[in-house]
């Protein structure tokens, strides 16, 4: 599993809790991987959105501009299981070569 594949796992995770604005995803992501540049992360984004993994809406916010929403689709679901399943997988595996 790339770096590219833990954001995106990571995305579709937080996306799994509930739907959230874009720069909070960028803002939460940036904090785990923050060498990544922010026009990385919108353009994974943007890819989950292109393979209809997750859908946006526009969204109120209480001072500024409209807000670009985005929420998980059921197969945007499927897919975060599937990632989640080959991370643990994944992990499992290191771990037992002793690498923690």
């Amino acid at each position: 599993m790339l770096k590219k594949d833990l954001m995106e796992l990571c995305l579709l995770h937080l996306l799994a809790q509930s739907a959230q604005y874009g720069y909070e995803l960028l803002r939460r992501l940036h904090d785990a991987f923050p060498d990544t540049q922010e026009s990385a992360i919108y353009a994974i984004l943007r890819g989950l959105c292109k393979e209809n993994y997750t859908k946006s809406f526009a969204g109120e916010s209480s001072d500024g501009p409209t807000r670009k929403y985005y929420e998980l689709t059921d197969k945007g679901r499927e897919k975060h299981a599937a990632l989640l399943q080959e991370w643990r997988a994944m992990k499992k595996a290191i771990s037992e070569m002793g690498i923690e």
